[in-house]
Order: structure tokens, then C-alpha cells, then sequence
């Protein structure tokens, strides 16, 4: 009788422990536990940890609540300004309800990407080229939005959706790179035009005031040798007035005066300009200085007239001979004694009378032998 009841009570344990070992689950903490007691759902979701089903009658089926990653296959389309570009994405969706993930829908993970790729369409088809380039993070909301609006009654809500590369043409690259490459350097002009304009601002300031000072603008000369002449060169340029230069070719002799056969108005024009040279030879000093005051004052106002008008006054207290200029010239008159012109004049009155002379005695003979 004890071994009858030995054996049945390890049976009976024996039993339970196999029905343990069958009905027993373990649901891990990021799941959630679903039962289907003969094809019916139970409205009791299993917890994390040990839980028990009844064996053959229940199934249970596990869901995952982890965050899950589903990258969208690259889309090709059309944007709203006629460029065709090829964009891809990734989708950060997690289920919330796990009984409807299972009920409302086959397959929740197919059935978002499927959703993720016709928004990615739509979207493509909705926004311009400058927007999926620069404006990225609104698109990702409205993709979002787009995705979110189903899945809520698949028990899914999505996270976050990214868009993660656009795919342009060569054409259409090379087309961006040379517009920016124009836009950059039109603000470059313009930075060098303003830069140009501030420039010439200062300088025109620093001219007005070396005009109240010339000796300023000596001074910066000397400043300008002094930086050539730092840097061990063996040649030193100095500026040169363009005042100087033109008063040098006002004053230099015409050529045409030193020419034997000239036309009359180039004899005139260089018996004219040796009519000056000789005044000048023949001037005194006090004439010169006179002169080359008169010279210089005829330069405009300013540091290279003042520098000017200082030189030729040196050269004029120095007693040069060649300071007379064109001025003498212009107001010697064609018939004053002591001229190359009024000698000419001179020089042709006697011929004029010797030919009268000759004439007259020419025509006397002539004339007795007719009467005779």
C-alpha cells in the first residue's frame, strides 16, 4: 500500500513537472507577451519575466519593444521644379500596442517600409531641389507625419525619420558648382570695389592735407626712398613731376627751325624761336627769375604744381638761359630791330631797292638809243 502511494505520488510529480516545464515562458523586460487561447486573444498582455500558458490550448507570441531601424530603399522621382534626383531614408518607429501590431496588420515591419517608400515618393514629387539640399529638417517632419498617420492603428508610432543622402546628376552638379562659384566671386568684386572705395576716400584726404603742407609730400618721398632703399637694391627710382616734363616740351626749340629750305611758316617759326634763344642768352638774371615766376605760375594749384613752380624758380635765380620759353616767343614781334625776323625784313627792303636801282639804270640806255 505505502509503495502504491510512493509511486503515484512521483507520478503525479513527474506530471507536474512536466506540465511546468511545458506551460512555462519567459518574457524578456523589452517584450511584451501576447496570448492566443484557442485562436482567441486574450485581453491580458504578459509582463517581463516568468509566465505560465496553458499547454496546447495557448500560444504565445512575443513583441519586441525596442526601437527598430528600417532604412528606406533609395527613391527615384521628380521634384516640383523638374529635377530628377534619387533620395534614401531611414525610419525609427517602435511598436506601443503590441496586440494591435498582431491583429490589425500581417506585418508590421513590411507594411511601414512600405508606407516610408510612397511617402518618400510624395514628398519628393512636393518640395524643390533647394529644400531637400538645405532644408532637410523640415521635410523629415512631414515625412514623418505622413509615415505616423497609419501606423498609429497598427499600434506603431514612429520616432524619427531621417533623410539620408540626395543623389543629383553629373549635368546638374556641374551646373551648381560653376553658380557658386559666380556668386562667390561677385562678392568678391564687391569686396574689392568697396575695399577700392575706402581706399580712394583716404587717399583723397591724405591729398588735401599734403595740398595745405607741401613739404609734407617731401617728406613721404623721403619716406618712399628710405622703404626702397631698405631692402639693399641697387637702384633708387624717384618720382618725376609731369608738370616738369611738359614745361620741358614747351620749352625746347622747334625743329623746323634748324632746316635750310622750310616753307615760310616754318622760316618764321624758327627765326622766332632763335629770336628767343637769343633773348634769352642776352637776358640778365633778374629777367630770368621774372620770367620763370611768370612760367610757374601758369601750373594749377596743387603738391606737383607747387613742386614745379619751386623748380623753375631755382632755375631761374641760377640765371639759365633757356627759361625765356615760348613766352618771349609768342610776344616778340615779327618786325622789331635786332630780330632774326626784322633782319629778314631789313635784308629784303635792300634787295628790293638794289633790283629798282638796277632796273632804273637798265632801262635808261634803253631809252636814249629810242629817242636817238
Amino acid at each position: 500500500m505505502i509503495e502504491e502511494l510512493v509511486t503515484a505520488g512521483a507520478a503525479t510529480a513527474s506530471a507536474g513537472a512536466l506540465y511546468v516545464m511545458a506551460a512555462a515562458r519567459v518574457v524578456k523586460q523589452y517584450e511584451r507577451g501576447v496570448v492566443f487561447r484557442l485562436g482567441r486573444l486574450l485581453p491580458e498582455v504578459r509582463r517581463p519575466g516568468l509566465t505560465l500558458v496553458v499547454p496546447i490550448v495557448d500560444r504565445l507570441h512575443k513583441v519586441s519593444l525596442q526601437i527598430i531601424t528600417l532604412p528606406i530603399p533609395a527613391q527615384e522621382g521628380i521634384t516640383r521644379d523638374n529635377v530628377t534626383v534619387r533620395v534614401d531614408a531611414v525610419v525609427y518607429f517602435k511598436v506601443v500596442n503590441p496586440s494591435d501590431a498582431l491583429v490589425r496588420v500581417e506585418d508590421y515591419r513590411f507594411a511601414v517600409s512600405q508606407m516610408a517608400q510612397t511617402s518618400l515618393r510624395s514628398i519628393i514629387g512636393k518640395s524643390e531641389l533647394d529644400d531637400l539640399l538645405s532644408n532637410r529638417e523640415k521635410l523629415n517632419q512631414g515625412l514623418e507625419l505622413m509615415i505616423d498617420n497609419p501606423a498609429v492603428e497598427w499600434g506603431v508610432t514612429i520616432d524619427r525619420v531621417e533623410i539620408k543622402d540626395v543623389s543629383l546628376p553629373e549635368t546638374m552638379k556641374r551646373s551648381m558648382a560653376r553658380q557658386a562659384e559666380a556668386d562667390r566671386e561677385r562678392r568678391a568684386r564687391v569686396i574689392n570695389a568697396d575695399a577700392e572705395l575706402q581706399a580712394s576716400k583716404k587717399l583723397a584726404g591724405a591729398a588735401q592735407v599734403m595740398s595745405e603742407q607741401p613739404a609734407a609730400l617731401q617728406l613721404r618721398l623721403l619716406q618712399t626712398v628710405v622703404a626702397v632703399a631698405a631692402e639693399k637694391n641697387s637702384t633708387l627710382v624717384l618720382p618725376f613731376p609731369v608738370e616738369l616734363l611738359r614745361f620741358l616740351e614747351r620749352a625746347a626749340p622747334l625743329p623746323g627751325a634748324q632746316e635750310a629750305g622750310a616753307s615760310p611758316a616754318s622760316s618764321g617759326q624758327g627765326a622766332t624761336a632763335a629770336t628767343a634763344a637769343g633773348a634769352g642768352e642776352a637776358a640778365d638774371p633778374e629777367a630770368l627769375v621774372a620770367q620763370a615766376r611768370e612760367l610757374a605760375g601758369e601750373f594749377p594749384p596743387g603738391t606737383s604744381g607747387d613742386v614745379v613752380r619751386q623748380l623753375l624758380e631755382g632755375l631761374g635765380e641760377k640765371g639759365v638761359p633757356g627759361l625765356v620759353g615760348e613766352r618771349a616767343v609768342s610776344e616778340a614781334e615779327p618786325g622789331t630791330p635786332g630780330t632774326l625776323a626784322g633782319a629778314e625784313g631789313e635784308g629784303e627792303d635792300e634787295e628790293r631797292t638794289d633790283a629798282e636801282g638796277a632796273d632804273g639804270s637798265g632801262d635808261a640806255p634803253g631809252e636814249g638809243g629810242a629817242r636817238g
